[in-house]
This record gives structure tokens, C-alpha cells and sequence, in this order.
């Protein structure tokens, strides 16, 4: 295969024109899943699709892809890709690159006049942020989606179903949205950082050797709802002193014996709320990450144990609910060591990193030769307007990208 490389101006362009989608007084985007404004970037992306020559194809979970086939019969299909959509008042960087960058590799290959012997499909998946239901195009395509997601969503479930339907997308229909993964050859996900260890380290690449295992809790801490003013400090039952010390304790766990390990409470709902009685419940939502299966096990139980202790102490009840669990990713090997390779052969430095953030990626790994490209993130900001990444970090990760799906594709001839 030859040697070729993006065009970082028209790449650029791209860029510039999608991020005034959903833009935001203070230089963030807004594109929350299902919205008005994800839907505008969806009809953008399938624009700039149709303008490049390529087949526009969408699916029964709202997936949108531009596919370059390939004359080779019975070719299966090489996936890149990313996501649209962001969290509210986030970043133009993350997830958009992905995209963005696979529509330009894919212009590229056809500019050149090259026949790949494989599909080259440039896929943005649906809701990768969760604002409904993390992952959804993605679960949605590997057949892993299933009635309880839609059923648990993030948001109200009625809301949910209505921005479906405005979506075009029919509850009913969601299993039509299933590929054969014989059909598939592979994935490929260019994406920034999201944290600072490539910037501190110094290095253009990151090579991904799988995305952390994940899994989130609700501790609700039972106490009794009795006047502030008249009950006695040594007589209160209060269920927010017993969330309050829990959510200490376990960070001081975490720092102390699983320094590689993660854990964030970022929601507490008390009950009945008001200054002047004590609080009756306090409710908390608690997320768990580590790369090692059994780590996470270990954390998880370690906090149960944690809460119960607590509850045991200040005379109160406390019940453990699972949200959701996210087994570990791990990447392919081969395509990892073929993108050092490429780094190397571009003198690029490079290296191997875990990713603590959620992707696509995760979900298509088991199914599918998976492989996630890094770029650094300034000052390892990211889901905030001050989201940056260095231009030519970007064109790095975008031929890096490039050269990847040259030399798949070499492999198959």
C-alpha cells in the first residue's frame, strides 16, 4: 500500500464547522444525546458523508455511518469511529475527533484510488456519553443492548421514549440495529486522552491495552427524621453523618490500598431535606473503576462491608443497590503492537496505557480485533470548554489512524 496522509485543512474545516453545532457561550458544546443539537450534527455528518462520494447508512439505534466498500467479494468490514454526541457544556475534542478523523481517512483512501479488501465503515455511535443510556448505538450494533436499559434510563423514562420516537427511533425495532460479527474485521478508535499522563510523559501516542472495568452502586443510609433543635447529639440517628463519613472513608481506602483504583460519589439525595430535621435518608451514587477483574471485585466488597460497619455504628440501616456493571476491555495485541510499529516508522513516541474513561470501544472488544488510539489532552482537561488538544497532535493520531487501515489491509491481500 502507499504511503499516504490526511489533509489536515480539510480535516480541519470539518472541525471548525461542527463544533458552532451546539456551541455555548463560553466556547463549550452541547450535544447531549437525541437532542435538537445532536440531531443538527447528525444531519451535518451525514452531509459531509454524502458531499465525500461515500453511502450514508443509519440504523435501528440511531447509529449514523459513511461506508467506502470494497470490490473484494465476501469482504467483511473494517469499523472506525467515535461519537457525537457530548455531556452538556463539554468539550469539542472528545469523541468528534474520532469521527471526524475517520471520515478523513476514508477520504484519503478513496482520493487515492485505493480498494481495500474490506468494507471501510466511519461510524458515530449513538449516546456514547449516557446522557440516556450509556453506550446505546454501540450495545445496539453488538446485540448487548437489552428491555432494562432503555427501561433504566439516566433521565425520565417517558422523556427517553419520546426523544427516541424524534429520533426515528422505534423501541420495537431496536434488534434490527444487531450485526453479524462475522462481518466485522475490526474497530478503531482515534480519541483524546481525557488525562494528563501522555502530556506529562511527554509522548505523541497512546496505545490502549483495554479500558477499565467499571461498576456503580446506590448506598441509601437509613436514620430517622427527628427535630434538629430537640434531639440530643448522643440520640440521633442521622443517615447524612453515615453517608457523609462513608463517602471519607472511601476514598481514604482507595488512596491508601488500590492507588490504581477509582472511585467517585457524585450524586447524594437527603431526605426529608430541610435545616431544621435531621436527615432521615441520604442517598448516594457510587461508581468503582479499576483494570483488574478482580480488584474491582475486592473494592466493591470491601465498601459494602464499609457501609455496614458505618450503618452499625450510628445505629442506622443502609441498603446496597447495583446500578450497572462494565466488565474489563482488553484490546487486541496484534493491532496494538502494529500501531507501535507505525508510531515508530513516524517517529513518534509512544506508550502502552490503560484508559480509566468509558469508549466504544469496550463494547465492541469482546466481538471484534479492538484497538484505541490516544492523543494528549492539555492539561488532561476534558468534559469542560477549556477541552484542548495541540492541531498537530491531532494530525498525528488521524495518520497514525490512516496508516493502521493501510496496513490491515495489507495484511489481507
Amino acid at each position: 500500500m502507499p504511503k499516504l496522509q490526511i489533509n489536515s485543512l480539510r480535516l480541519h474545516t470539518d472541525f471548525t464547522e461542527l463544533a458552532q453545532i451546539g456551541h455555548t457561550a463560553n466556547g463549550g458544546i452541547s450535544r447531549v444525546a437525541l437532542s435538537n443539537e445532536d440531531l443538527e450534527a447528525r444531519a451535518w455528518f451525514a452531509n459531509q458523508i454524502e458531499e465525500a462520494g461515500f453511502f450514508v447508512r443509519d440504523d435501528e439505534v440511531g447509529n449514523l455511518s459513511g461506508v467506502l466498500p470494497s470490490k473484494a467479494k465476501h469482504a467483511q468490514t473494517l469499523l472506525i469511529g467515535s461519537h457525537l454526541d457530548t455531556v452538556p457544556n463539554g468539550g469539542q475534542y472528545d469523541g468528534a475527533i474520532g469521527v471526524l478523523a475517520g471520515l478523513e481517512c476514508m477520504r484519503a483512501i478513496s482520493d487515492a484510488g485505493i480498494d481495500l479488501p474490506f468494507h471501510l465503515e466511519v461510524i458515530s455511535f449513538t449516546d456514547e456519553e449516557g446522557w440516556w443510556q450509556s453506550f446505546f448505538g454501540s450495545m445496539g450494533l453488538t446485540g448487548t443492548l437489552k428491555s432494562h436499559h432503555i427501561n433504566d434510563a439516566q433521565q425520565d423514562n417517558a422523556a427517553f421514549r419520546a426523544a427516541l420516537y424524534r429520533a426515528g427511533i422505534l423501541v420495537s425495532e431496536v434488534d434490527r440495529a444487531i450485526r453479524p460479527m462475522d462481518d466485522l474485521c475490526g474497530y478503531l478508535e482515534l480519541h483524546i486522552e481525557q488525562s494528563a499522563r501522555l502530556e506529562q510523559a511527554r509522548k505523541n501516542i497512546g496505545v490502549i491495552t483495554g479500558v477499565v472495568g467499571r461498576s456503580a452502586y446506590v448506598y441509601t443510609f437509613y436514620g430517622e427524621g427527628t427535630s434538629a433543635a430537640t434531639t440530643h447529639v448522643n440520640d440521633r440517628r442521622d443517615a447524612l453523618q453515615g453517608a457523609a463519613l462513608f463517602i471519607t472513608k472511601m476514598h481514604a481506602l482507595i488512596a491508601e490500598e488500590y492507588p490504581d483504583g477509582i472511585v467517585n460519589c457524585g450524586n447524594i439525595e437527603v431526605q426529608p431535606g430541610t435545616f431544621n430535621v435531621i436527615p432521615a435518608e441520604a442517598r448516594l451514587r457510587v461508581e468503582c473503576r479499576h483494570q483488574d477483574r478482580t480488584t474491582l471485585l475486592e473494592i466493591e466488597s470491601r465498601l459494602v462491608e464499609m457501609a455496614h460497619t458505618i450503618a452499625d455504628t450510628y445505629r442506622l440501616s443502609v441498603k446496597v443497590e447495583e446500578m450497572y456493571k462494565r466488565e474489563v476491555a482488553i484490546m487486541d495485541e496484534h493491532l496494538m503492537t502494529l500501531i507501535e510499529g507505525i508510531c515508530d516508522e513516524q517517529h513518534l513516541s509512544h506508550q502502552r496505557m490503560v484508559s480509566y474513561a468509558g469508549h466504544d470501544a469496550q463494547i465492541l472488544s469482546p466481538f471484534t480485533p479492538t484497538a484505541m488510539i490516544f492523543i494528549p489532552s492539555k492539561d488532561g482537561i476534558s468534559h469542560n470548554p477549556r477541552e484542548y488538544t495541540e492541531w498537530h497532535d491531532v494530525e498525528n493520531g488521524a495518520n497514525v489512524l490512516l496508516s493502521t487501515i493501510l496496513r490491515l489491509a495489507s495484511e489481507k491481500v
